[in-house]
């Protein structure tokens, strides 16, 4: 009797990893309109747009969420230096100006402003994510090399830790931040996951439904900057969505 139990319910969590993985490329689909490059715009420049990070679209379809240190700290007026997005579309790049609406340092947030027509809006979930669970994302890994073409990754939240945004520069999470990090912890969601930079303010999100649970901020470096491309640690952090979903209105 046990034996046979046993065997259903590993029938049962079989069948469900299989459904998930057959549902992920209609998700992934609906996901991709919604997921555009954050950068500068300068008319100047060669190329005038300039790529910093991933973001996506929430709310009324024309604000953008993404992380507050892909931001710039300052632009160059001189030189009508702008906020701006890319939107793929096929082999064309839609770019679009953007100002900045609201951000959160302390969660790494951030929300933009973009004009024009509104694009496909994600949902955001403040239900209970539960380590284990499946998660993907998609943004542009590296995508100042590798274009703007928007790749997704799948993995489980390995865990759920209390982690402070470390000052100064959160685009990588090295050992001796992790020893050194400030007060005000909050939890986060451990992805394993392999991210680059430039998945900075992915949407991580459920690969059944596409509701988006968290925002992708950090890497794990285990030595130096460099590593990350050479030798990614497959460990990624997430900002949960009920961070984002208080800087809208």
């Amino acid at each position: 009797m046990h034996r046979w139990f046993r065997l259903a319910a590993g029938l049962l969590i079989v069948i469900a990893m299989a459904s998930a993985r057959a549902d992920l490329p209609a998700t992934v689909a609906r996901i991709k309109p919604s997921i555009v490059a954050v950068g500068t715009y300068e008319p100047t420049r060669s190329p005038a747009f300039r790529f910093l990070g991933t973001g996506f679209v929430v709310g009324d379809g024309l604000t953008i969420a993404t992380n507050a240190h892909v931001l710039p700290a300052s632009l160059d007026a001189s030189l009508r230096e702008s906020l701006a997005v890319a939107i793929p579309l096929g082999d064309k790049v839609n770019v679009r100006s953007a100002e900045k609406l609201r951000s959160d340092p302390a969660h790494d947030l951030a929300t933009l402003r973009i004009v024009g027509p509104a694009l496909p809006a994600l949902n955001l979930s403040d239900v209970e994510v539960l380590e284990g669970q499946s998660v993907a994302f998609t943004g542009f890994p590296i995508g100042s090399a590798l274009g703007l073409k928007p790749a997704t990754h799948r993995g489980i939240v390995a865990a759920i830790t209390p982690i402070s945004i470390p000052r100064g520069n959160a685009r990588e999470l090295n050992a001796r931040q992790i020893r050194s990090l400030g007060s005000d912890p909050f939890s986060v969601y451990q992805l394993d996951a392999t991210a680059y930079p430039g998945n900075s303010g992915s949407p991580l999100f459920d690969p059944e439904s596409g509701v988006v649970i968290g925002v992708l901020n950090m890497v794990f470096v285990k030595e130096t900057k460099e590593n990350v491309l050479s030798k990614p640690s497959g460990i990624s952090y997430a900002i949960p969505a009920r961070y984002l979903n208080q800087l809208l209105p």
